[in-house]
């Protein structure tokens, strides 16, 4: 008995003795601490004061409200936690350590137990509600494990607090603190000055909250715990003591970044959103796929394998792909080049990218080595991503010794193919095996009880996509789109493009054209199937699947156009006559159907009178009247069997360029609506349209929503009124972040109100309430590039897009290009359509029918001629005119990837040859 009286006895003193040093020592460190590691008394008494001075002015901390310190070290710096008297918070700071100097910067975490709980940030002496620093913000904090308990004691409260504080470094480290607080005045820090009651502590899991600075977070994770109103003993003494339990250990986490509404179970928190809301261009894919689940989405005919999917499986194989970017090391933010073209697997791609957080950078494969050079290290690329094994020979040994590539993936085809090109040291992969990785990474990830990775949401103002100009004035630029931008155009462009579900659309445009793209992501959240095609096999799909709509760029509606006529002109002479004479009647038809729905334009300022429009608008209605069974009958006779050729039962898109009025004019005499748009990569891309109930023709349409739209005088920059004409400027939602890396040309694009400068010339139809614009009213005329405007040395300035479009109509002028500035008169620049010369010189007996050749000077003559009858309407008139065998080609860089002529190109090759032309 008395050896365990003995054993108790020594045992109670201990205790005793262990909690009287608690109680005395103002900060004291558990033994498990290397002495080493410790800082001395009077680093902290530095500390201490620095961190005083920091957070004094806020009020946080004085001398009269301390009401304890307690402090603990770690690898990446130094805790410090207190409790201010009487209040309902607790503080958690984490110093950074400088083994030399005062710590350069401090963090705090205010840690309020009120209702709901509320954590915030100081930084510099500042509070922060939303922690939103400008691009500085971001990095992510959220509760895991705060264990909170109340033991009573000989009548005394005690709080144990053990709090999980992760300090994160560099994307990838941090250091884990546990720290436990012993407490034994209930007082604090759940003190209430009048009542002296114990408040009731409720606790929300998974709280979460961003901040800034990057690259280091606070996670704190919460239990539910509730603490009951509770009467105790007097209130606290002046100064309370803590113990403080300090362990460090180091552990690796991956950063990652998700699309917020795509993978909204990998978030947690205030990253975490409810609603379907769309946060980032990925996000649709999940409203997509519960929406239209089973439905097909795309067909892709023409590749090795061919390829048809629905919603559902789109939707898994985004999800894939981008997971399997994580897995080789893929990391928030960097940059992947994507040269390839049109395909389904494209588009996995890009939006496999976007949805891991990475920036794409694309092109397609028909750009010049040097270019795609060029774009590939002004990104700052880090990996590069091609459609197939011939397109990765041809940039193969260019790319591998100029350029560093962490890896390399093939869209299509299988690295077998590669034929000796690949380098040892570059890994390749195909677009199935990092399918393949994703997905065996995903159920690995499913099935996993801890989380591995940190994961933050993806921002709307986050850049998504790099896309570089077609250069058509100079090297390309790398216009910065960000998520918001994008996604404007997809909630936008319903208004235009009024989609159904099971609609058919035919793709063949580059799908990182801006205008394709952005059209994609839209009608992929209407439910419609997307056809992949080609031009060489477009003829044959027109028929094939008859499609609703097609949306592509002028040049494919003038081929449209070119190829009807000439089948016309190729058929008997009485059926071209009954052709030729329907086609003449129904235009007639629809000018003065235009005319008295109101959809003409005009600059003039002052509005008819009431009586004139009324007999404009009477003469109009009968005339049309008259015409009408004559139209209805080419329709039944001739039209019909055009629209059975080429479908487009709902309607063309055109876009990307100006539309020739002549083709216009014809798709609407023959039925098939043809809307025009306008836009610019930097506008991602569309900024105004045509709509179905109001397509004016010769405009581009009104604004679409949330854009504005005004002219300025390209010297003074002074705003015109509507009617007159000068540089367009437009600002709107969809407005690019950027030129990357050339603040400069961002500067001289972009002023400091928002507005975009587009460098085309145009105007905007004057307000009418009668007459033949009153449906026309605020519609928007495009004319022409600024810097292409031709200055005469007679001072005249010349839009040479105007003569170029006239030009075109001749069937033997295949491309054309205005020159003359600085000249006297104009000239042009010709590329003759060597077929149509041949018969058009048979047909004129200009030569044998049994003659293959038609000699420069004849060939020179029907240029002329041709010239002279198209233009006769213009004031201005071609000269000189240099013929060139070579067309314009993508090859040949006379052509931009957009099949936009690339004028100072054209005018520098052939400069010695357009001199002599003016001798």
């Amino acid at each position: 008995m008395e050896l365990w009286a003995a054993i108790v006895c020594g045992f109670v003193a201990v205790w005793v003795l262990i909690w009287l040093k608690m109680l005395l020592a103002m900060v004291e460190y558990d033994d498990w601490l290397e002495a080493e590691q410790l800082y001395g008394l009077q680093r902290w008494e530095a500390i201490r004061g620095f961190h005083r001075r920091q957070w004094e002015a806020t009020g946080c901390i004085d001398d009269s409200n301390i009401g304890g310190e307690w402090v603990g070290y770690d690898d990446d710096g130094i805790v410090v936690l207190w409790a201010p008297l009487l209040s309902n918070c607790v503080n958690v700071a984490i110093i950074k350590r400088n083994f030399i100097n005062i710590p350069k910067y401090t963090k705090l975490l205010r840690i309020r137990y009120d209702e709901p709980l509320r954590m915030d940030l100081m930084r510099h002496g500042e509070w922060s509600e939303t922690h939103d620093f400008g691009r500085n913000r971001v990095p992510l904090v959220h509760f895991d494990d705060i264990d909170i308990w109340i033991k009573d004691i000989s009548n005394k409260w005690k709080l144990r607090i053990v709090i999980n504080i992760v300090v994160r470094l560099k994307d990838k480290f941090r250091a884990q603190v546990a720290v436990t607080l012993f407490h034994f005045y209930a007082s604090l820090p759940f003190a209430s000055s009048t009542n002296h009651q114990m408040a009731t502590f409720p606790i929300n899991n998974n709280h979460a909250r961003a901040f800034s600075p990057p690259h280091h977070a606070l996670p704190l994770c919460l239990t539910r715990t509730t603490f009951s109103p509770t009467n105790y003993g007097a209130a606290a003494p002046p100064l309370s003591r803590f113990r403080l339990f300090c362990l460090s250990r180091t552990e690796t986490f991956d950063i990652r970044r998700c699309s917020p509404f795509l993978e909204s179970s990998l978030l947690l928190g205030d990253d975490s959103i409810g609603s379907n809301e769309w946060k980032a261009v990925p996000d649709i894919w999940r409203s997509s796929a519960e929406k239209y689940g089973d439905n097909v989405a795309l067909v892709d005919p023409y590749h090795d394998p061919p390829t048809t999917m629905t919603y559902k499986q789109l939707e898994q194989a985004i999800l894939d792909f981008a997971e399997g970017l994580r897995v080789i090391g893929v990391r928030p933010d960097e940059k992947l080049a994507l040269f390839a073209d049109n395909s389904c697997r494209w588009l996995v791609a890009d939006q496999g990218m976007m949805a891991s957080g990475a920036i794409n950078v694309v092109r397609g494969s028909r750009s010049s080595v040097e270019e795609l050079l060029q774009i590939y290290n002004h990104s700052e690329s880090v990996a590069l991503v091609v459609d197939n094994p011939e397109m990765f020979s041809r940039v193969a040994n260019t790319f591998y010794s100029r350029t560093s590539m962490r890896f390399i993936i093939l869209l299509w085809g299988e690295k077998s193919d590669l034929a000796g090109q690949e380098n040892k040291f570059v890994p390749v992969f195909s677009f199935m095996e990092v399918i393949d990785l994703g997905c065996e990474s995903r159920r690995k990830l499913s099935n996993a009880h801890e989380q591995r990775y940190i994961y933050e949401a993806i921002k709307s103002d986050s850049i998504a996509t790099l896309v570089y100009t077609s250069g058509t004035t100079g090297n390309p630029k790398g216009v910065m789109l960000t998520h918001q931008n994008l996604l404007h155009q997809i909630k936008n462009l319903w208004d235009v493009v009024p989609a159904e579900v099971g609609d058919i659309f035919l793709s063949m445009l580059p799908p990182w054209h801006a205008y394709e793209r952005a059209c994609e992501y839209f009608i992929f959240t209407c439910g419609i199937e997307q056809v992949y095609t080609t031009v060489r096999n477009l003829k044959d799909d027109l028929k094939r699947y008859q499609p609703h709509y097609l949306i592509s760029v002028p040049l494919v509606f003038e081929t449209l156009y070119s190829g009807i006529m000439k089948q016309i002109s190729t058929s008997s002479v009485v059926r071209k006559l009954v052709a030729l004479t329907f086609l003449r009647i129904s235009k007639a038809y629809m000018e003065y159907k235009r005319i008295y729905e109101g959809k003409c334009l005009t600059k003039n300022k002052q509005q008819t009178s009431h009586l004139y429009a009324m007999l404009d608008w009477l003469w109009a209605r009968v005339i049309a009247t008259i015409l009408l069974p004559i139209h209805i009958l080419a329709k039944k006779l001739v039209y019909n069997k055009i629209h059975s050729a080429i479908g487009i039962s709902k309607a063309g898109i055109s876009g990307g360029g100006s539309l020739p009025w002549e083709v216009d004019k014809f798709f609407e005499a023959i039925g098939v609506k043809v809307q025009n748009g306008y836009g610019l990569t930097e506008t991602s891309p569309v900024i105004a349209a045509r709509r179905p109930r109001c397509n004016v023709l010769g405009s581009v349409g009104h604004p679409i929503n949330q854009t504005e739209f005004k002219i300025v005088d390209s010297e003074t920059d002074e705003v015109l009124p509507p009617g007159s004409k000068g540089i367009l400027k437009v600002r709107g939602p969809q407005v690019m972040k950027g030129y990357f890396k050339n603040p400069l040309a961002t500067n001289q694009a972009l002023d400091g109100d928002g507005w975009l400068n587009t460098g085309d010339i145009g105007w905007i139809v004057p307000h009418h309430s009668t007459g033949r614009s009153c449906n026309s009213s605020g519609v928007i005329v495009v004319e022409g590039r600024a810097k292409d405007t031709i200055v005469l040395s007679t001072g005249e300035n010349v839009e040479p897009a105007e003569l170029e479009e006239a030009a075109m109509r001749s069937s033997i002028i295949h491309q054309i290009v205005v020159v003359g500035q600085d000249k006297r008169r104009l000239g042009a620049v010709i590329v003759p359509n060597k077929e149509e010369v041949l018969m058009v010189a048979r047909k004129l007996s200009i030569i044998d029918s049994n003659n293959s050749d038609v000699s420069e000077e004849k060939v020179m003559s029907l240029i002329h001629q041709e010239l002279k009858t198209w233009m006769s309407e213009s004031p201005f008139q071609i000269g000189p005119v240099l013929l060139v065998n070579e067309p314009f080609t993508i090859d040949n860089g006379l052509l931009t990837p957009t099949m936009k002529i690339r004028r100072d190109r054209v005018a520098a090759q052939y400069r010695e040859q357009i001199d002599n032309l003016y001798k």
